[in-house]
């Protein structure tokens, strides 16, 4: 980490603090390593942090890695310049929520640089909030709270119940398993299409094997990355938006191959991957109970402090009470691009509040509901089946939902933004 300059400027008082280098740079990597749901925060918050230790930083973004330099307090040429790498998840989103207590600190100067190292080095070493079997209960509660969306049939609950708990198990073992992490996503697809298709659809009176499937593999479904890269492009981050959709489109692809590999090793016919629900049979209570699993297996899977499952929830009904009354008047693009304005709107306005969280944690829940990668899923699935019609349907409402997320949530932003802010962006 050599600073750049003339030999005339190798006085300390030209330099960077070392101190506060290593600090932004650790800060950048924490964000980096939660930023699933986008990059376009990192740069303001570090830029933050910077201006208050009195350096001067400016970021070169990429999902998984960054640029940072970092100036020294008085006008000087010398600048040090540190690569950041890290690999983007939004699975420990309780560090985020730490985060932002440190940098309203540092904001307020409540915390000299010295304690914000530590407060960061305390942050770093945070064990999980719950340990791995409530790891594996929330996956599983967070399949079963989506399987009524699919279909809303107690056979879809029952099977989605042994699904979800084996793709849960699957995601807690990968936790200790760096090999097994790296094929996830197929192994996950390959195991449970072979359990759909030999034990929970074997008659078409349960509905189509897709609709089974997906709530088990709803998790691993990239539909946050895709919206997620839909909206870094509209916001005009091209290098991140673009990457993310790649690696997106990657991750659907490696589900799709495992569930046709499923069906290789099943003996089926690809023609078995229909998605022609079943008749529902599930009472309204049932479905309106469903965002309660939902919102408490999102809080425990992607480890968000429990107090905050009740607002979580409330935005949940918000988002879905906004989409579906929308969808009614003026169609399904419209619902879900009114629905993505709401929720980031109301995101973004909570988020300005000391005792409130930050921003993707309070839009990660309502968010999932808008339910966009399970689109591309059964597109592939169903196209794979022959059924050709069906399945460029699904991927066409796939790139216009998406759209309509990316869009809603850069608007509902916007118009929750003050302009003062606005102008300095």
């Amino acid at each position: 980490m050599e600073p750049t300059g003339t030999p005339d400027d190798d006085s300390a008082a030209y330099r960077p603090d070392g101190q506060a280098v290593d600090f932004l740079a650790r800060l950048t990597r924490l964000l980096l390593s939660c930023s699933g749901e986008g990059t376009h925060l990192i740069e303001q918050t570090v830029g933050r942090a910077g201006d208050a230790f009195g350096h001067p930083t400016t970021l070169l973004m990429v999902p998984e890695g960054a640029v940072l330099s970092v100036r020294p307090p008085a006008p000087a040429p010398t600048t040090v310049t540190v690569t950041v790498r890290a690999v983007p998840e939004v699975f420990r989103l309780d560090r985020v929520v730490a985060l932002k207590d440190l940098v309203r600190a540092i904001d307020d100067g409540r915390c000299p640089l010295p304690r914000a190292r530590a407060e960061l080095a305390r942050i770093e070493e945070l064990p999980a909030p719950y340990g791995p079997w409530w790891k594996l209960a929330g996956i599983t509660l967070f399949a079963l709270g989506f399987a009524p969306l699919m279909q809303p049939t107690w056979w879809e609950i029952g099977a989605t119940a042994v699904l979800g708990l084996w793709s849960a198990a699957l995601a807690v073992a990968a936790d200790r398993l760096p090999r097994l992490a790296l094929l996830l996503p197929l192994l996950a697809a390959f195991t449970v299409a072979v359990l759909t298709l030999e034990i929970f659809a074997r008659t078409p009176v349960h509905g189509g094997p897709v609709l089974i499937m997906l709530p088990a593999l709803f998790f691993f479904v990239p539909g946050d990355y895709l919206s997620a890269a839909a909206a870094e492009l509209s916001a005009g981050l091209m290098t991140t938006g673009a990457i993310r959709l790649v690696y997106a489109v990657f991750l659907l692809v490696q589900l799709y191959v495992g569930v046709l590999l499923g069906v290789a090793v099943t003996g089926s016919s690809t023609r078995r991957l229909f998605d022609v629900a079943a008749a529902a049979d599930l009472p309204r209570w049932a479905l309106f109970c469903g965002w309660i699993i939902f919102t408490v297996g999102t809080v425990l899977a992607f480890a968000i402090p429990y107090r905050l499952a009740p607002l979580l929830l409330l935005l949940v009904y918000v988002t879905v009470g906004v989409q579906s009354l929308v969808t009614k008047a003026a169609g399904e693009v419209a619902g879900t691009f009114a629905a993505a304005v709401v929720l980031a709107a109301l995101a973004n306005l909570l988020s300005r509040r000391p005792s409130m969280p930050p921003r993707p944690v309070l839009l990660l829940p309502g968010f999932f509901t808008l339910t966009v990668g399970s689109l591309g899923m059964r597109g592939l699935t169903t196209l794979a089946g022959g059924h050709v019609i069906a399945g460029f349907t699904d991927l066409l409402k796939l790139v216009s939902i998406v759209t309509a997320i990316a869009l809603g949530l850069v608007a509902g932003a916007v118009l929750s933004t003050p302009r003062r802010q606005l102008a300095r962006h």
